[in-house]
């Protein structure tokens, strides 16, 4: 018994959590997410989001907080409430330049992909 949970123990603490519905590619700046079996309308959201969200931070950081449901720098939750802040916020920041349905589809996208990863 002492061994299976030394070793049920280890494979928990290495193991990864993966998510179906993220396709992820790359690691650290360079990490972007594989939109390929998105439905149209978050493919164009994410096209949005990697034209508009990247001015300023890494995809890499939309992509931990979804994949943990916790916002990387905050440490605070990561849910559909908190995306809706972060577009309020973004809508806000002067140098976002995003357009408030260029804000909507990006949390609508922020949203779906919530959803996809079990948040």
């Amino acid at each position: 018994m002492k061994k299976f949970l030394v070793t049920t123990l280890i494979f928990a603490a290495t193991a990864t959590t993966a998510h179906a519905g993220l396709k992820v590619v790359g690691r650290g700046d360079a990490m972007r997410l594989d939109p390929t079996s998105y439905p149209p309308a978050m493919k164009a959201n994410y096209d949005i989001m990697r034209a508009k969200c990247v001015k300023c931070h890494t995809l890499e950081r939309t992509i931990v907080a979804i994949q943990t449901g916790v916002a990387p720098i905050s440490g605070q939750p990561f849910d559909r409430s908190a995306t809706k802040a972060y577009g309020i916020k973004m809508l806000r920041k002067p140098d976002s330049n995003m357009s408030k349905p260029e804000v909507k589809a990006t949390v609508d996208l922020m949203n779906y992909l919530l959803s996809e990863a079990g948040q």
